[in-house]
């Protein structure tokens, strides 16, 4: 069985050169035959005028003689006849005698030429006088001729195979060749090796193919690195609680190690560390079934500024404890379709943070407006802010902007990934500007195909 596709290349292109040849052939051999007979005949009257000029020039006592010697000087087999058409046929070893029909023989007699349909078998006839006697000279095309003629044929054929083939092997290989490397890359990247990279100047398929390999190599590479991240920030996010679980725990089974007093305040640590390991659980199952695209979606229609109201209430035992002024400017009552839950928890993430990093007395504006088709919420704080080299980065899963990772300010780094990912499978955005020590302006863009009605 054929399997590679180097030795298919060849094998294709021989068939292709060889069917070619042969087709070529034939068909030039079809269209000309016409043209290489009236060729051979007008050569063959040459030849036979010569013969005849040169007869009447020598008047040579043995006739006989004299024309056995012209036929193996011009490879020409002659037949003569007469007018009582008896015939006498001069020809070479295994030359076979063609047979001359009485009409064209009667013709030639009364001194005309004759040519031959050339169907078969390619002869002329022409007019002799010997002894003042009308003859009938009949020659015919050489068996020896054609032999050489068709020999001449398949030489330049079999040429034209061999020339044909190496130019395929040396095609086929400058071909195949950068498919052999790109399969040799493929087998080191499904070996874990994502550094491979392939190096081309080619500007056609086989080069944008191998471009689009190293692309997709680069992209992998990127992949097993957040793998990689994430497995260290979840090892990290879930060793952390459970150090302090395990510590305390321990603790407090030795009686002598842990006063009476202090047995609530090891119990509340542990359970706060226990709620956060929850809590990272959940966001992970929560991430895991937005990214599988088979989260549960629920539109509805439902009012949106009465939805950003109750997120205020809910979140005012926060903000109230930290005397933080909250502002919310709303002209319009928007109707939006989307998932109510998975928005809930949107605002909550986003309003949570902007309460947990402003200070005590601060102030957080919550807005609402309609731009075109487009819904715009925006909740801006007087929070500590974000550097500008971290802006890029508060979206992506387990970042935090605290390098210290404190956990007095709590969170795991997912909540923002969360966010995003809601808000674009509701095909908005959402947008981060911030300044350290001045504050954080989160913008949130959804699509608007609701009902407006103004406030009153």
């Amino acid at each position: 069985m054929i399997k590679t596709l180097y030795v298919r290349i060849i094998l294709t292109f021989l068939a292709v050169i060889v069917f070619s040849l042969f087709s070529s052939f034939f068909i030039g051999l079809f269209v000309f035959q016409k043209d290489i007979d009236w060729m051979g005949q007008d050569d063959m009257i040459a030849a036979g005028e010569e013969m005849i000029q040169l007869y009447e020039q020598t008047k040579p006592n043995d006739r006989e003689a004299f024309i056995e010697r012209l036929v193996k000087i011009s490879a020409y087999p002659i037949q003569l006849y007469d007018v009582s058409g008896d015939s006498t046929f001069h020809g070479l070893d295994n030359t076979a005698r063609i047979e001359v029909n009485s009409e064209a023989v009667q013709q030639v007699l009364r001194g005309e030429y004759y040519r031959s349909p050339g169907k078969e078998q390619t002869f002329v006839g022409l007019p002799v006088l010997f002894d003042g006697e009308s003859h009938a000279m009949f020659m015919q095309f050489s068996p020896q001729n054609e032999m050489i003629l068709n020999r001449m044929m398949m030489l330049v054929l079999l040429l034209g195979l061999i020339i044909g083939s190496l130019c395929t092997l040396i095609g086929a290989r400058y071909l195949v060749k950068p498919i052999l490397a790109l399969t040799l890359a493929t087998k080191r990247l499904a070996k874990g090796d994502f550094e491979v990279e392939l190096k081309t100047k080619r500007v056609d398929e086989i080069g944008a193919l191998t471009q689009s390999f190293n692309e997709m190599a680069s992209e992998l590479k990127q992949l097993e690195q957040m793998r990689q991240d994430f497995v260290s920030n979840v090892s990290h996010e879930i060793q952390t609680p459970l150090t302090s679980i395990s510590g305390f725990a321990l603790a407090m089974k030795n009686s002598s190690l842990v006063a009476e007093i202090d047995r609530n305040y090891y119990l509340d640590i542990i359970i706060s560390e226990s709620g956060r390991l929850s809590r990272l659980s959940d966001n992970l199952l929560k991430l895991a079934s937005l990214d599988s695209e088979h989260h549960p979606f629920d539109a509805i229609v439902y009012d949106l500024d009465e939805q950003l109201r109750q997120i205020v209430v809910t979140c005012e035992p926060q903000w109230s404890a930290k005397s933080i002024l909250l502002d919310l400017e709303m002209a319009n009552a928007l109707k939006i379709t989307a998932d109510r839950d998975q928005l809930n928890q949107v605002w909550m993430n986003v309003l949570g943070n902007s309460i947990k990093f402003t200070p005590a007395g601060g102030h957080i504006k919550i807005g609402m407006t309609l731009s075109g088709n487009e819904v715009v919420v925006t909740i801006c704080d007087t929070g500590i802010g974000v550097a500008p080299e971290q802006l890029e980065y508060v979206f992506q899963r387990f970042y935090k902007t605290d390098r210290s990772r404190n956990r007095s300010i709590g969170g795991n780094g997912l909540g923002l990934a969360i966010t995003q990912k809601i808000v674009t499978l509701h095909n908005g955005t959402i947008e981060m500007t911030s300044q350290a020590g001045q504050g954080t302006t989160v913008v949130v863009r959804l699509p608007f195909s609701g009902d407006v009605k103004t406030n009153r």
